[in-house]
């Protein structure tokens, strides 16, 4: 059921987004995943405390989060809204240009999953540690707030082409995969392929392309400062206790990020090669609109028609008289001048104005597509949305008329006018019965087919990406695979009955006598866990109790940490913490 958590910018949410909602379902969490937030969120407090950009302490507990547990989502918001902004879950991976509306709308997305033990440092799927501890904390900043609300407008209206679809699908699918306790080899084989397959056959990368590394090297993984000494500020490196420590590393190059990082494609899956920085959040802003200026919703023209026909998928042409036409795309004519002179949409389209539906021209009266001339009469200067009622007569366009209309396109209309639609001083549509279209002998629309509207506009002055009035426009942009959730097996379920054994001891400071026989339970049936072993260890010396065990639990994590590559800096970094000052964030 959806939830506002009685914050304004939630509340505010379109009802398009709103169905991208999804409950958080907190009883869910297991003491494992407890335990593997806290792991991570106490390493980074011990470390991006010295190389985070801003201040990542204050900015976890102005973002509500604590040290000891996976957030609320109410919590968060009551602490967000005092900085501008909301969050709300969702289920894992969302398409990129809704994620960028949410942002518009000052929105964090939270997947409400979090990552599997075996992969702490580390997920390339959406999770809770990524979206709240890496994203939120920085939200903080108000320059750095404004830069993200503002990227989130700007994608919302970028291209992208169906290519692009299957590529965010592999992505998707393979991350999923390697996240998944239970995935066999061959299927993670499989979407590797697939992966690879939509990365070689991407072709020319679309606006969302190019705005997504932009993004990409910036918001998930932009370090601030000098190439030199840089700081951490993006949430792909604040979340990830492997990469932010690696990425600081020389092996890791230093760019400054400009408009030529667009052309730096991304793995998602792996670990970066190369990172970007940015001297200030104004130069993210700065480049950000000099890639906007290059976008068809400012350009328009035939070269954003072009874009919105190669995207296969709703897009929205702006007519000069503000008219908004909504469809999907596939032909244009194009006048000698390189000017937009005819457009065709197919399937269910709809007009608008000041991004709300025109009353009687929504996708079911336009079900079957639109068409119209685009510019101005032949042998007339005179912009066709600037006449007025008197110029209109003089030409012969007034209701129960019967009048002939040519182009500079060639696109001849005759008909008997029944109808004129203005806005603000502007001519906007032109509605006709008994209505023939042609264009150089080749008929476009016949009078038995019924009314004839006719868009009025000299030019198309913008084009971006989905419809104009959304909440009247059904987009089914959704993955058409839910993120699969997980299933426990036994031995698991047992694994996380003692995790919460160790829970409730640390949190009540009572029957520590039950930590002997919880190791012993541990080193008969779940001799692999080491994250357990850390936990006890750190009980007991932080109580100063048991000492005897506690050299015990130690020389097994140091033989392990010495012979196991695989759990050898976990081990070290959480014996590192274990005997560093008591580390305490807790938001209430």
């Amino acid at each position: 059921m959806y939830n506002d958590f009685n914050n304004i910018h939630v509340a505010a949410l379109p009802r398009h987004l709103k169905q991208y909602i999804v409950p958080q379902h907190y009883e869910r969490y297991t003491a494992i995943d407890h335990a593997v937030w806290r792991y991570v969120m106490r390493q980074n407090y011990s470390y991006l405390k010295e190389v985070a950009y801003y201040p990542y302490i204050k900015g976890l507990e102005r973002a509500g989060l604590s040290i000891e547990h996976i957030p609320d989502l109410q919590t968060m918001n009551d602490n967000l809204s005092e900085i501008g902004w909301g969050a709300v879950a969702v289920d894992g991976f969302i398409p990129p240009a809704i994620f960028m509306e949410f942002q518009e709308y000052k929105v964090l997305v939270i997947a409400a999953d979090i990552r599997q033990l075996n992969h702490i440092e580390y997920t390339p799927t959406p999770d809770i540690i990524h979206e709240s501890a890496g994203h939120a904390p920085i939200i903080a900043d108000p320059d750095y707030n404004n830069y993200l609300s503002y990227f989130g407008s700007i994608g919302a209206k970028a291209m992208f082409s169906s290519k692009d679809y299957d590529l965010y699908e592999a992505i998707r699918d393979l991350s999923v995969l390697k996240e998944l306790p239970n995935s066999s080899e061959e299927a993670i084989k499989k979407a590797e392929v697939q992966l690879d397959y939509c990365f070689k056959n991407l072709g020319e990368p679309s606006e969302m392309a190019l705005l997504s590394r932009l993004h990409w090297w910036s918001v998930e993984y932009g370090l601030i400062g000098t190439l030199e000494q840089p700081k951490i500020y993006g949430a792909g490196l604040l979340s990830s206790i492997g990469e932010s420590v690696s990425c600081m590393q020389p092996e890791v190059k230093k760019l400054w990020y400009n408009i030529d990082t667009a052309n730096q494609a991304y793995d998602i899956t792996k670990a970066q090669p190369q990172l970007f920085v940015t001297p200030n959040f104004q130069n993210l802003i700065k480049v950000l609109e000099e890639f906007a200026d290059t976008m068809a919703f400012r350009r328009g023209g035939i070269e954003g028609i072009r874009k919105a026909i190669d995207s296969r998928n709703v897009a929205t042409a702006v007519y000069s008289s503000g008219l908004q036409l909504s469809g999907v795309f596939t032909d244009v004519v194009e006048t000698g001048n390189d000017e937009v002179g005819f457009i065709k949409t197919i399937g269910p389209s709809a007009l608008s104005f000041e991004n709300k539906q025109l009353p009687g021209h929504g996708k079911d009266y336009h079900k079957d597509g639109f068409s119209s001339p685009v510019g101005k009469l032949k042998n007339n200067e005179k912009s066709l949305e600037d006449f007025d009622e008197m110029a209109w007569r003089k030409i012969g366009v007034f209701v129960k008329n019967e009048v002939q209309l040519e182009f500079e396109s060639g696109v001849e209309i005759s008909g008997t006018v029944i109808n004129l639609v203005r806005k603000n001083n502007k001519t906007l549509l032109i509605s006709f019965e008994n209505c023939r279209v042609t264009q150089n002998n080749e008929l476009l629309f016949k009078p038995e087919w019924g009314v004839y509207d006719m868009a009025v506009g000299d030019k198309i002055i913008s084009v971006f990406n989905g419809h104009a009035d959304k909440d009247n426009y059904e987009i089914i942009v959704a993955s058409n695979n839910d993120t699969p959730k997980i299933v426990y097996d036994k031995k698991t379920i047992d694994l996380q009955k003692i995790y919460q054994q160790i829970r409730d001891i640390r949190i009540q400071k009572n029957n520590y006598e039950n930590l002997a026989h919880i190791w012993r339970e541990l080193q008969q049936k779940h001799s692999d866990d080491w994250l357990a072993p850390l936990e006890i260890l750190e009980i007991l010396l932080h109580e100063k109790i048991q000492i005897t065990l506690a050299q015990e639990i130690r020389t097994h994590l140091t033989h392990r940490a010495e012979n196991e590559n695989s759990f050898s800096k976990l081990i070290t970094d959480g014996l590192t913490l274990i005997d560093a000052p008591e580390i305490k964030l807790v938001v209430h």
